[in-house]
């Protein structure tokens, strides 16, 4: 009778049938008990920090994106001022060329080739000059306001590389002035006694007009001397613009009634006495190009910045 109510009473633990009383004194059972407990502690922890993890990614992710939407906005601001200020500066640079081929087109009509006073180099006028200067200044300064207005990184750059090569050119020229000033000052010298012979020919107005202008200006007769003309005319004879008092034919006159002072010694002292002038009006013409440089490479970097950081 005991065996079959202990049966019946009873239940299965540990892998035997045991009186509820025993079960729950049962050693085996607690340690079970208390694994999974613990287990189910660690999975709880695991999850809170998964939690924390991902709330932090998101803090982190959300940071990152206010500070690229600063520096975004920054860019921004920046890209506009620089954007404004280029364009108002390559306005004006594109209005000088306006001026200057304005000026260089006036000289052409109603001066003809004026200033051509070389022989080798007929095309070497001062209104030809003007005209060349002004149309490139035109052109750069118009690429110039077309990639600063449009924000576009392929003019920016042209323009750029146009007025580095510009800057380049001119300050190679300088350079080689000042290296080879003793040939240079023997070849202007030959070169200019040879367009002496084309004075008071036909088709050149221009080159007779220069040296009359300069003669009658600095009060000087010839290239080096003013027997310079001698060979000219093949006799005791120069221009009427090299005598002291102005008269038809005064040219035939004796050599005491025209200037003795060489063209091309006086135009040089002058421009010597004026070099502070020409001195200050050729940096300026580098700062203006440096600056126009400065411009263009630091609105494109802007453009390049604002496209990286506002894609």
């Amino acid at each position: 009778m005991e065996n079959k109510h202990h049966r019946r009473t009873g239940h299965y633990c540990c892998g035997r049938s045991t009186a509820t009383s025993s079960c729950i004194s049962c050693t085996r059972c607690k340690t079970t008990s208390r694994k999974a407990s613990v287990e189910h502690i660690a999975r709880h922890k695991q999850a809170a920090e998964a939690e924390m993890q991902m709330d932090a990614l998101h803090a982190l992710t959300v940071a990152a994106k206010q500070t690229e939407l600063k520096r975004c906005s920054m860019a921004h601001n920046c890209l506009q001022c620089i954007k404004y200020l280029m364009f108002v500066f390559n306005l004006l640079f594109w209005l000088g060329g306006c001026g200057i081929l304005g000026v260089g087109i006036w000289l052409a009509v109603t001066q003809g080739n004026f200033a051509t006073l070389s022989s080798s180099f007929p095309s070497l006028s001062a209104a030809n000059l003007l005209i060349v200067t002004g149309t490139f200044v035109m052109i750069i300064g118009f690429v110039g306001c077309i990639g600063a207005i449009k924000e576009n990184k392929c003019l920016l750059l042209s323009f750029f590389i146009m007025l580095l090569i510009i800057f380049l050119l001119e300050l190679t020229v300088v350079i080689l002035f000042f290296v080879y000033t003793d040939k240079i000052d023997k070849y202007a010298q030959r070169d200019l006694k040879k367009g002496l012979h084309l004075y008071g020919t036909d088709g050149n107005i221009g080159l007779t007009n220069a040296w009359s202008i300069i003669q009658t200006d600095f009060r000087c007769c010839g290239v080096s001397n003013y027997t310079d003309w001698f060979e000219v005319y093949n006799t005791t004879r120069v221009p009427d613009s090299c005598c002291l008092e102005f008269s038809e034919n005064c040219g035939l006159h004796s050599p005491g009634t025209w200037w003795k002072a060489p063209c091309y010694e006086t135009v040089k002292i002058w421009l010597q006495e004026n070099l502070l002038a020409v001195g200050i009006f050729g940096l300026c013409t580098a700062l203006v190009q440096i600056l126009g440089l400065t411009f263009a490479m630091t609105m494109y970097c802007q453009v390049v910045k604002a496209d990286t950081y506002c894609a």
